[in-house]
């Protein structure tokens, strides 16, 4: 994407934003003039209309201006962009900005604003590697017959996976990819998606992404080790339920997948602010903030309680409250499953787990416990790890040591994949 394009999106979508802001105050402004001048009764209505043509006539003046000066700031500094210069996304402030963008609003980028939109993409040496035999042979010179797969979550890009390596290593560039193709002969694939999409439309893409991957990999594919972070591991998921029933040839050669962290019964987070804003859209003088939060993107939806297929929202009005009707959704049935889970509190089971969980996801989420849902998890299959929060489970060593003990274990028939 070409630098000037890019900040020219930019600047319409500050002015998208604070237009809407702007928005926000004249509706809720206007909802509690409305109230308080129809207390006063008729006598008030002469003064109730002067002061809504004033109000009126200075909000979109405010409006228009917001709406307006980003844009123009964006296309006069787009217009001096120079071709040698790198993008937004060429700067990893850039890129992390982007990634939170498309987190949050990422539906409505990729409608509005292309140019900013995140594709889904294997990711190599800060770019994208198409899925041809030509560029992922120079892109991984080295391969091997077992590539891990690794899919971040929510806001998140493939550099995530890198986090807080000093601290928890003492040196930079240890991940959880280097240590399995130091130890396991693995060659890591990171990708890259807009995670602001639905889940399910990740996941087709995901699982079209995977076959060519399979098809084109420069040596023949043994095994395949899916590993995904948070909202990652939903996308997985749903990769899988979509490569089953498209008969892609990923599917038999996985045999593990990891879920790191993964909200598979929903994050409460996302459940509050769905909740916050039904009851804000009750009344008049709150129902503008109530819009502003129902612009949400459908990624963050979908967290409510973790929706896997497109049933599962086509036919549901976003703005009701929330319920559980997520459709059960079987493992793959050539592998084997496992979670790591992490909590603040030490202990998994007390008030203070449970409350909180790892910032942002429950314990009993990312183990699958549910009583109305219940992942088959098999019972040496799962991992606790206590005094962490949800961004350690990227790049532990706790984390390493528990996956590369699980993946060197003899491969025997997955018999985690039944139907939940």
């Amino acid at each position: 994407m070409s630098g000037d394009r890019e900040i020219q999106a930019a600047g319409r979508v500050v002015g998208d934003a604070l237009a809407g802001a702007v928005g926000v105050v004249r509706d809720t402004h206007q909802a509690i003039a409305d109230r308080a001048f129809a207390a006063w009764g008729p006598a008030a209505r002469p003064i109730h209309a002067v002061h809504g043509a004033i109000s009126g006539g200075v909000y979109a003046i405010v409006h228009g201006a917001h709406a307006l000066l980003p844009r123009l700031i964006g296309a006069a500094v787009g217009y001096g962009w120079r071709p040698e210069q790198a993008p937004l996304s060429g700067h990893r402030a850039g890129r992390l900005t982007l990634a939170v963008v498309n987190g949050l609003w990422g539906d409505t980028i990729s409608g509005r604003h292309p140019e900013l939109a995140t594709p889904m993409a294997i990711r190599s040496r800060d770019e994208d590697v198409p899925p041809t035999a030509e560029a992922l042979r120079a892109a991984f010179p080295a391969a091997t017959e077992r590539i891990a797969v690794f899919v971040h979550g929510l806001c998140e890009t493939e550099e995530y996976w890198s986090l807080a390596a000093r601290r928890h290593h003492g040196t930079e560039g240890t991940t959880l990819g280097s240590r399995l193709r130091r130890d396991l002969a693995y060659t890591p694939v990171y990708l890259r998606y807009n995670s602001g999409l639905h889940v399910s439309d990740n996941g087709l893409g995901l699982s079209a992404l995977l076959d060519e991957l399979v098809a084109h990999w420069p040596v023949a594919v043994e095994r395949i080790t899916l590993v995904g972070h948070s909202m990652g591991g939903l996308v997985i998921r749903s990769a899988g339920r979509q490569g089953v029933a498209a008969g892609h040839r990923w599917v038999p050669a996985a045999r593990h997948v990891v879920f790191l962290g993964t909200p598979h019964l929903g994050a409460p987070l996302a459940r509050g602010v769905h909740a916050t804003a039904w009851l804000l859209a009750r009344f008049p003088e709150s129902r503008p903030v109530a819009r502003l939060l129902g612009q949400r993107s459908a990624g963050v939806q979908d967290l409510d309680y973790g929706s896997l297929v497109e049933e599962d929202w086509r036919d549901v009005d976003p703005d009701a409250l929330p319920i559980d009707s997520c459709t059960d959704v079987p493992f793959l049935p050539h592998a084997n499953h496992y979670f790591i889970g992490a909590t603040l509190a030490r202990q998994h089971d007390g008030a203070l787990a449970a409350a909180v969980g790892d910032l942002f996801v429950p314990y009993r989420s990312a183990a699958g416990s549910g009583d109305r849902r219940r992942l088959p998890f098999g019972a040496d299959n799962g991992r606790h790890l206590g005094g962490l929060h949800h961004f350690d489970l990227l790049n532990h060593p706790q984390v390493h040591d528990q996956l590369c003990a699980w993946l060197a274990e003899p491969e025997s028939t997955a018999t985690d994949g039944d139907q939940p």
